[in-house]
């Protein structure tokens, strides 16, 4: 192990101090939390951060003049500075906070997908996206009559390239589009997208929540026109996610809810919309968890996550390696290691996958098993569903070794 490896490893032992849920004991055995693409855990910091705000300084925002109040308003937008700091993006007024990855979708759709497209118009995804950005999408085309089409996911787990570039065609006017998949790992090369999508004047929304929470994202030299990610998987709290995009397509995004702080004026005639941001989000929003994300944003800077994820994607492929040798197991996703992240599906033949995870949860091991919000992802390989594990930054290889030792009991339980 070289110096430097040690080093990551002495701060992953360090950094997991900072997580309480860490410490705790499923059914006798410590936890070995591999579930980290649906949701990561949270550092006492962030935990901090919320109690601090409802102990000393709440109150709702943008409505009123008294100290409570713009303490709560200052704490919240500083939010915005620090999520266009993090992804680079030029301008706060660009971010706009919602409930997550799949309401970021779900809002663009039907903003400016609804108002700014007609019927035969082409919206572009692919064969290993998750649902949520699947569904808003037939369900505009049954409202309006888009046409859909699909860049198909090759033998090898990877996006075939080359049938794309006949699929974006000049009657594209958005490609929608996983950066990583959440089912295989798959890491898509979304720059080769974005510049076909550019050469045929289409706009391009990339699905970031599987990618962020482990790299950098820079939207202006990726020239990415919608971004859309969650914080709850990159520490922060639940119900906040962000739509950002260039300023250029925002204006032509119309309101989807009405109500109170997206409007500038209203009277018995009709309303006047708030300017943006504030338009898109209507109503009392989720101040605590905006402000807990703040505080995640924060400690990920503080602790310069990027190396310490690459650190968490070297002890996946080692499990992975481990799990290579067992001739019991079968492994969806890229061969190549450069094309895949931190996370990957399993199948044990013949053993469903819900079995597998409730043995492994039996010995501390947390791992998600199902469709992984992946049903026609999973029906493309033949599997209506998988075993899933997936690595973070405080993972480390007593996590990796707990859940190969717990695979071998599925085998002797199953197996022999």
């Amino acid at each position: 192990m070289s110096l430097e490896s040690k080093k990551l490893l002495d701060r992953t032992t360090q950094i997991r101090s900072d997580f309480p849920i860490l410490d705790r004991k499923i059914n006798g055995k410590r936890l070995a939390y591999l579930d980290n693409a649906a949701s990561s855990q949270k550092p006492m910091q962030v935990i901090s951060k919320i109690n601090d705000l409802y102990s000393n300084y709440y109150a709702n925002v943008h409505r009123g003049v008294h100290s409570l109040s713009m303490e709560s308003t200052e704490a919240y937008e500083s939010v915005r500075e620090k999520v266009a700091k993090f992804i680079n993006a030029g301008n706060i007024n660009e971010i706009i906070f919602t409930k997550g990855t799949t309401d970021s979708i779900n809002l663009f759709a039907q903003s400016w997908a609804k108002n700014n497209l007609k019927k035969g118009d082409r919206i572009v995804l692919s064969e290993i996206e998750h649902h949520a950005n699947l569904v808003p999408w037939f369900m505009l085309r049954d409202e309006i009559g888009i046409e859909l089409a699909f860049i198909p996911v090759l033998d090898d787990y990877t996006l075939d390239i080359e049938a794309a570039k006949k699929i974006i065609n000049s009657n594209t006017r958005l490609v929608s589009i996983s950066h990583i998949s959440n089912s295989l790992g798959t890491i898509v090369p979304i720059k080769d997208i974005i510049d076909l999508a550019h050469h045929n004047n289409a706009i391009v929304l990339i699905d970031g929540a599987q990618s962020i929470p482990h790299q950098n994202m820079n939207v202006i030299d990726l020239d990415i026109d919608v971004l859309v990610f969650s914080a709850h998987k990159m520490l922060g709290p639940t119900g906040v996610g962000i739509l950002w995009a260039k300023m250029d397509i925002l204006k032509q995004c119309e309101p989807v809810i009405g109500g109170g702080d997206m409007i500038s004026k209203v009277t018995f005639d009709g309303a006047l919309w708030n300017d943006i941001p504030f338009r898109f989000e209507a109503g009392t929003p989720n101040i605590a968890g905006v402000i807990g994300f703040g505080e995640a944003i924060d400690y990920l800077n503080e602790i310069n996550y990027i190396d310490l994820c690459n650190q968490s994607h070297v002890i996946s492929e080692y499990t992975r390696n481990l799990l290579e040798e067992m001739e019991f197991v079968e492994i969806l996703g890229p061969k190549d290691k450069l094309l895949r992240t931190s996370l990957f599906s399993f199948d044990i033949k013949n053993i469903h996958p819900h079995d597998v995870a409730q043995i492994l949860d039996s010995e501390g091991v947390a791992v998600r098993a199902g469709h992984h919000c992946a049903q026609p992802t999973l029906n493309k390989f033949g599997f209506s569903s998988t075993v899933r594990a997936s690595f973070y930054f405080y993972n480390n290889f007593e996590d990796a070794n707990q859940l190969i030792e717990s695979l071998q009991i599925v085998k002797k339980r199953f197996l022999q």
